[in-house]
């Protein structure tokens, strides 16, 4: 059934090839197309286009409908063109006509808008609750080993002594940076393009802002015709933000691989998380954060997927969005369980507390002799050649007790600081808000 057909149906080839796996991914939106409804059909009995009881019936079914969808028996039959589609079906199978009177005053143009905003709303309130748990992971093992230290490096070459207290806090204030761009991109996705129909608007005297309270939408895409132009739009500053998240976890990865190996061992990962070699009976090898590593850098190419298909399009619906669906939905479970892993085994991984008993290290404390010198009065540059002399004639004898004192250092993390900073944005999303509104949706 396509609800636009009339006289005339497409051959079977045509149809494979236009609807392509949007049943399938369809699946994803089914609950959102049902709130999206229930919200739309309020709406409609309030300017007079449902009578109450009507409503009552719709909504009642709607509800059963949702419920099968959240289990996960919710299917798209054969020959049903989209989750729309079907939802109207199972509709009218049970209520007759009146299932038919539900789409008045849209399209499925700001239908399939509505859907996506609804779903992306709730999969960047699940990324932004993974990041956070990451983020609260990583201030934990950073406060732990706030005094263990370790080599930094520049080049790859041992540089300036670090800390572990360091490592992990500087991955936990990468993602309350990440948490901004993703409030960023949640505040663009939370505006409601229901009521802009096919982009032109309606006849009907729909009730936009009544809609957009019901869903729990920050404010309205005001104009149609930019409610249309979001499409694409909103999905590539999404993307954007994920992405960002992606590359943070992508180079803790590499790290956590890196620093895992027996040439530097400077940690370890739970043997549990760990595979073996079918040849090396020794190996333990870390897979789990490799996979991390290639599908975070995999989700840093959404951007430009997404950019690529929408960039020469003028204003208006085309089909070519069809094809964001298809990178952009499955993105979110991709990224959260990456998160999810990431966060498992950062809690578990232990680190190595003598790194410095060995001496290949010694030399990564020449700065710290240089500034001994030239606080008690040495030009700097001489402080600088003198030891790098004593370096290279090896007369050079590390003091390994440093104090660094300034904010954000070795010595003082500002750790109380990043997780302010964290809560606050978390804070600004204002999920309960959300949940509150669909809540009272579900239960009217």
């Amino acid at each position: 059934m396509k609800l636009w057909e009339k006289n005339v149906q497409v051959t079977e080839e045509i149809d494979r090839f236009t609807v392509g796996n949007d049943r399938e991914l369809d699946l994803y939106l089914a609950p959102y197309d049902v709130i999206g409804s229930m919200a739309h059909i309020t709406m409609l009995e309030s300017i007079g286009l449902l009578e109450k009881e009507e409503l009552q019936l719709l909504l009642a079914e709607l509800k059963n409908i949702y419920a099968q969808a959240r289990r996960g028996e919710f299917v798209i039959e054969d020959g049903i063109e989209d989750v729309h589609s079907q939802v109207e079906l199972m509709l009218t199978r049970k209520l007759g006509d009146v299932g038919k009177k539900i789409h008045s005053g849209r399209s499925r143009n700001d239908q399939v808008l509505v859907d996506l905003k609804l779903y992306t709303r709730d999969k960047l309130r699940q990324v932004a609750e993974a990041v956070r748990e990451l983020f609260t992971a990583l201030q934990e093992q950073s406060e732990k080993h706030a005094h263990v230290l370790m080599p930094g490096y520049t080049h790859l070459q041992v540089a300036m002594p670090s800390s572990f207290g360091l490592w992990f806090g500087a991955y936990a204030e990468s993602l309350t940076d990440d948490m901004q761009m993703l409030e960023a991109a949640y505040r663009i996705t939370n505006r409601n393009p229901l009521g802009s129909a096919a982009g032109y608007g309606s006849s009907f005297p729909l009730n936009r802002t009544l809609t957009t309270r019901l869903l729990g939408f920050d404010s309205m895409d005001y104009n149609v015709v930019y409610a249309q132009m979001g499409r694409g739009k909103t999905e590539r500053n999404v993307a954007f933000a994920l992405a960002g998240i992606a590359g943070t976890v992508a180079k803790l990865a590499f790290d956590a691989c890196m620093f895992n190996s027996q040439n530097f061992g400077f940690v370890k990962l739970p043997d549990e998380c760990t595979t073996g070699s079918s040849i090396m009976p020794h190996k333990k090898n870390p897979d789990v954060f490799e996979l991390i590593r290639a599908r975070c850098n995999a989700l840093q190419a959404l951007p430009q997927q997404i950019v690529l298909i929408m960039n020469n399009l003028p204003c208006g619906y085309f089909r070519d969005l069809q094809e964001i669906k298809e990178a952009f939905l499955p993105a979110f479970d991709r990224l959260l369980s990456c998160l999810e892993m990431a966060t498992y085994i950062i809690r578990r991984m232990t680190v190595n507390e003598h790194i410095l008993d060995d001496a290949r290290y010694d030399a990564m404390f020449s700065v710290e002799e240089v500034n001994r010198l030239a606080a008690n009065g040495m030009p700097f540059r001489d402080a600088y050649k003198k030891v790098g002399l004593d370096i290279e004639a090896g007369n050079f004898r590390p003091d390994k007790n440093i104090a660094h004192t300034h904010e954000g250092s070795i010595g003082n993390l500002c750790n109380d600081e990043v997780c302010r900073l964290m809560n606050e944005t978390f804070a600004r999303f204002g999920f309960e808000r959300v949940e509150a509104a669909e809540k009272a949706l579900l239960e009217a």
